[in-house]
């Protein structure tokens, strides 16, 4: 499968964004959807994951209440709603995505497919 994200841009603090990623193939369903970032000089950190039905979802503490995480199995498609957004959010996001087992896991090591990533940044 290949990921493409978009919907990153230059916002203000209190903004909100949603950002999408599109998967190319039809066995989009199999797939644990994750988004991670990395800001400048930081490691790649975890975002929110979703279960293959959208059952269950992940969130990092740092995002909780302010981020929400959906798909659409139909669009193969993953969504991240930004509300809230806040300076220090500042960063590239990217998609991931692993086949594997039907849990959403905060490992980047766990995800062996990502898409190119998007730029988010919130302006003070």
């Amino acid at each position: 499968v290949q990921l493409q994200a978009s919907g990153g841009g230059l916002v203000q603090a209190g903004d909100s964004l949603r950002l999408s990623c599109a998967a190319s193939e039809r066995t989009f369903s199999r797939y644990v959807m994750a988004w991670f970032r990395q800001a400048p000089g930081k490691e790649r950190e975890f975002v929110a994951g979703v279960t293959r039905s959208g059952g269950s979802t992940l969130y990092a503490d740092s995002v909780k209440g302010r981020f929400t995480i959906s798909r659409d199995n139909a669009k193969n498609s993953v969504y991240l709603q930004m509300n809230s957004l806040k300076p220090e959010d500042t960063a590239v996001y990217y998609c991931a995505a692993q086949a594997q087992y039907d849990s959403v896991s905060r490992s980047s090591r766990e995800y062996d497919v990502w898409g190119q990533g998007t730029q988010v940044t919130v302006s003070s």
